[in-house]
């Protein structure tokens, strides 16, 4: 048991003071920012807020279809979430339950998938997002066949999402967690004549409900985030993700920026992750600290 003291309880309330500060104060100057109108010629921390937010959100709203790429952003966070869950829980469950020759290295071979962000393999990603059946040409070039065979991905929701579904990270937590799963529950399932599928379904899944909680808010705002990928595999402006908008707010030539539209436009794109953070905030502590065994 932790003994606790009033000097204890000071420093603790002292250091998370000062992380709420840290978290708090970016949110706070783009907020200000955001409220001025566009005459304002120099903000500081010290800048209390204007009166312009409601129109600045209004004007941001309206401008370079953010509708449509928040839509954008939410079908590909929404894929990448479900994606990586539905394949780390099967790949977990393989590599668990199911007894095969190099079982361990199958699941270690996906383990250092974590030492390959999609950084670092952007550009064979892309050429196979490109054109999907290009291994296959290639295979067949190297057969001495000649095929012209070419189906792209760019410039689709399919293209967005399917490179970046694959988790290492979720299998790992997954398959930790079905380790401990009792054994007798398994043995118990096997005797009432529940097949490997519904023993996955009907036991394995409620019981990892929380956690699934927990890891689709991790994944789903780093769906949102994603920039590199998406300013790669799309080049039409109905497919722009809204991350991308927000950059695209800057301008590239001398003009002045307009830095309280491009602080509104952050704050709507804000929205959609905040929401689900905050719709799921129970479920993602529980998901965290509870062990559910």
């Amino acid at each position: 048991m932790v003994e606790r003291s009033p000097r204890f309880d000071a420093f603790c309330w002292l250091l998370l003071s000062a992380g709420l500060l840290l978290v708090f104060l970016p949110l706070y100057y783009a907020l200000v920012i955001a409220s001025q109108p566009d005459d304002t010629a120099r903000l500081t921390l010290a800048t209390l807020p204007g009166s312009a937010l409601w129109h600045n959100l209004a004007a941001a709203w309206a401008k370079d279809d953010l509708q449509r790429q928040l839509v954008n952003s939410t079908v590909m966070a929404l894929g990448i979430a479900l994606g990586k869950l539905s394949i780390s829980l099967l790949s977990a469950f393989a590599v668990t339950y199911f007894r095969f020759r190099f079982r361990t290295a199958a699941f270690w071979l996906i383990f250092i998938t974590l030492m390959l962000p999609v950084e670092v393999r952007i550009v064979p990603t892309f050429e196979v997002a490109a054109n999907v059946l290009s291994p296959v040409t290639a295979l067949a070039g190297w057969l001495g066949w000649r095929l012209e065979l070419n189906v792209s991905l760019l410039d689709s929701y399919a293209g967005l999402i399917l490179p970046l579904i694959a988790s290492a990270t979720a299998t790992f937590l997954f398959r930790q967690f079905f380790l401990v799963v009792p054994d007798e529950l398994c043995e118990a399932a096997k005797v009432d004549g529940a097949g490997p599928l519904r023993f996955f379904r009907d036991i394995l899944l409620p019981m990892s409900r929380t956690s699934m909680a927990a890891l689709f808010v991790i994944l789903f705002i780093y769906g949102w985030n994603q920039y590199l990928w998406p300013l790669l595999a799309t080049t039409r402006a109905e497919m722009t993700t809204v991350v991308i908008g927000v950059a695209r707010t800057l301008p590239t030539d001398n003009a002045d920026t307009r830095w309280n539209l491009t602080m509104a436009t952050t704050l709507l794109a804000m929205l959609p992750p905040v929401l689900v953070v905050v719709l799921l905030q129970r479920w993602f502590v529980r998901g965290l600290v509870d062990q559910e065994k």
